[in-house]
């Protein structure tokens, strides 16, 4: 089942120039980068209260980020909820009729696996679920 919020993804053309951003917007400091190898996505984290902010800014134009960027700007990305037991939350949303872009997780940012539900089964919000890799 879902837990919380984890995170809310922001798309970025360049996470230097946004982590300035957030980081006076917040009043609090960038805790994580991390190349994201499998996604050609570099990620910058802030942590506000329990709720991360996810920068994400690509790193090849091919990318799902590079896409996004050229088709829609700097902006709001994805919010990605936390689960105990992402293999059963993927067989549960399934189950429902939601469209999995990801039917097996894989690693993310975060020291996370990660799936995503095709915006086209939440009202074209992009959704992802995670859980911490033990």
């Amino acid at each position: 089942m879902i837990k919380h919020i984890e995170h809310i993804g922001i798309a970025v053309e360049n996470i230097e120039v946004a982590l300035k951003t957030y980081e006076n917007l917040l009043g609090v400091s960038c805790y994580k980068t991390e190349i994201v190898e499998s996604e050609l996505v570099r990620t910058a984290f802030l942590k506000v209260g329990n709720t991360k902010i996810e920068l994400l800014e690509a790193m090849d134009p091919v990318s799902p980020i590079g896409k996004f960027l050229a088709n829609k700007g700097e902006g709001f990305h994805h919010i990605a909820f936390e689960v105990d037991d992402i293999h059963a939350e993927i067989k549960r949303l399934s189950s429902l009729g939601f469209e999995m872009i990801h039917e097996t997780p894989k690693p993310g940012a975060d020291n996370k696996l990660i799936a995503f539900l095709h915006p086209k089964s939440t009202q074209k919000l992009l959704v992802e679920i995670c859980q911490e890799i033990l």
